[in-house]
């Protein structure tokens, strides 16, 4: 993979100011948010690789942010944090971070932690390039390589971007993917009347894929936040 992104959250501005340059020097990518609402707002329009994420935020507790993002993403998460009790770690780790390093930190083990991850992360990419070209859920499959999706041995008949979804979303089966990271990845922006259309085509989907549409079996809507592709029994 190329060099990933980072996100950096962290409100102390020298602190902020000595891993973005670390960063700089190593030619990785950034982004940096002062506090977590912006955070959360940059991880899920974003979706960068990596978050490095401070607890004492002053407009939310850093737990809080973990909690937000693991609701729909699996991006790492590594705490720098000066809370050094064993408590605070595992609280953080049980919310869903993947790594704690406690301030005050020596670059080098910064960079460590982070080329640990970035291997994890190389080494899940792999893995899944290498898995098999046909998907399989339930009686839904899709056929990478041949562009069809079928329904038990019904082929779907799918739009382009009916397709673009469904494939989306099988490729994430699990998580909750954000309306702006759907429409980032299928239209490369996010505006108002993308969400819209977005809607639009999701409800299209439903409709040829969903034995029942009141009670579905493949895609669950996330009101206000997005949707998920459920693994059928």
């Amino acid at each position: 993979m190329n060099k990933p992104t980072i996100l950096v959250v962290e409100d102390d501005a020298p602190i902020r100011n000595l891993i973005v340059t670390t960063l700089k020097t190593h030619d990785y990518k950034y982004l940096t948010a002062p506090n977590g609402g912006e955070a959360i707002m940059l991880a899920s329009s974003r979706n960068p690789d990596v978050v490095f994420l401070d607890l004492g935020l002053p407009d939310m507790d850093g737990i809080d942010v973990i909690k937000q993002i693991r609701s729909w993403s699996n991006m790492p998460i590594i705490v720098i944090s000066a809370r050094s009790e064993d408590e605070e770690k595992i609280l953080a780790l049980d919310s869903g971070a993947d790594d704690y390093l406690t301030k005050p930190f020596s670059v080098e083990e910064l960079l460590a932690r982070l080329r640990v991850t970035v291997r994890r992360l190389m080494l899940v990419s792999s893995e899944s390039a290498s898995d098999s070209s046909v998907y399989e859920n339930g009686k839904l499959k899709i056929d990478y390589s041949a562009g069809c999706a079928y329904l038990g041995d019904e082929e779907l008949k799918l739009t382009p971007i009916e397709y673009k979804l469904l494939c989306l979303l099988a490729k994430n089966t699990g998580k909750v993917l954000t309306h702006t990271y759907i429409t980032q990845n299928i239209w490369g922006r996010s505006w108002d009347n993308d969400v819209a259309s977005l809607r639009v085509f999701m409800a299209t989907l439903r409709k040829k894929l969903e034995v029942l549409p009141d009670s579905p079996q493949y895609i669950q809507t996330h009101i206000g936040i997005g949707y998920r592709m459920m693994k059928a029994e």
